[in-house]
């Protein structure tokens, strides 16, 4: 069975939240919970009728949000670093954290280490399209400068996410730049472009709208850019949604047309809302490590877990090992 270390001190709420949503996840799915934090705090969040299904490691520290990310190297009584050693000691599968971010990735990397063939780790994202199919982006904020080599081992890693995690035939894969033609881009996307020339699935470059039409399964980019995308797309749907209130109040007239909108981008706003999703996987690393928002209430970490399950049992870094193997191959 599936064991998810799940840090339970890390969001912003503090252990309810978390030991909350790993109680919805226990009604849905069958695994084995290891809730890492103070046993003090978790165990009254806990019905007697559940406390025979979840386990509890203790773990005094917490990793604050204001706390340097290199400081959680050296704080190994935290919940975050003795989650992420149960994964490396093979006690769990896979980790989830709505802590500190750059604290989870950062123990994660130099804890359980890259897979072979592998630089550097990414955050994956998944975005909606007018398709309903999500489509995957990457990198998403795990490195904020990017050489080639690493664009196109971000390639390869959405490309097995999509196909095995997601269940797409074939996925297509396209590298974000600032126009279609073969000529576009910087320096660094025009090397990535030549690396993965001939890669199964490679379109070439798409811009930032193919990310939402369904044209373009996987969407690789550095994790600046990517960042960018994920936070200017939560904010303009959640900016439509006031100014569609405010339409409102200023023309009565037309509420019956405006209230049909705001239902539309309700639905948008919550197409990209991070607790439907979840959290974001950690990808390329020797295990599973699902980075949560901080403010994750019982259904982000629902998902996340959820998540996490789905990633160990599809056996995707297998999958990418491999395919990462093709792409430089094919380079030489």
């Amino acid at each position: 069975m599936v064991k998810i270390a799940i840090d339970a001190m890390g969001g912003d709420f503090g252990p309810a939240p978390i030991v909350q949503g790993t109680l919805l996840a226990l009604k849905k799915k069958d695994f084995t919970p290891v809730l890492v934090g103070k046993k003090s705090e978790i165990l009254p969040l806990l019905p007697k009728r559940y406390r025979d299904k979840i386990l509890i490691v203790e773990a005094g520290d917490v990793i604050a949000m204001s706390d340097a990310a290199t400081d959680a190297v050296k704080r190994k009584e935290s919940s975050i670093y003795k989650a992420v050693e149960l994964v490396k000691s093979g006690e769990a599968d896979g980790v989830v954290s709505a802590g500190h971010s750059g604290a989870t990735m950062t123990l994660a990397t130099l804890r359980l280490g890259r897979l072979k063939g592998i630089s550097r780790p990414a955050l994956v994202t998944l975005m909606p399209t007018k398709t309903g199919r999500r489509s995957v982006v990457l990198d998403v904020g795990a490195n904020v400068d990017s050489k080639a080599e690493h664009l196109a081992e971000f390639a390869v890693m959405g490309g097995c996410y999509a196909e095995d995690v997601l269940g797409v035939e074939e996925p297509s894969i396209g590298l974000l730049a600032n126009g279609e033609e073969d000529s576009k881009g910087n320096e660094v996307t025009k090397a990535a472009f030549k690396l993965l020339q001939g890669y199964r699935g490679f379109k070439g470059n798409v811009e930032g709208g193919d990310i939402f039409n369904g044209s373009c399964d996987v969407i690789t980019c550095d994790g600046f850019v990517g960042n960018l995308v994920l936070k200017t797309s939560e904010g303009v749907a959640s900016t439509i949604s006031i100014l569609i209130k405010d339409y409102i109040k200023k023309s009565p007239i037309r509420i019956t047309g405006a209230l049909l909108m705001r239902k539309v981008f309700k639905l948008l706003k919550k197409e990209i809302d991070y607790a439907e999703v979840g959290g974001a996987p950690l990808i390329g690393i020797k295990g599973c490590a699902i980075v949560s928002h901080g403010k994750s209430n019982a259904k982000a970490v629902k998902n996340a877990i959820y998540q996490a399950i789905s990633y160990v049992d599809t056996g995707v870094n297998e999958h990418i090992v491999t395919r990462v193997a093709e792409l430089k191959n094919k380079e030489v």
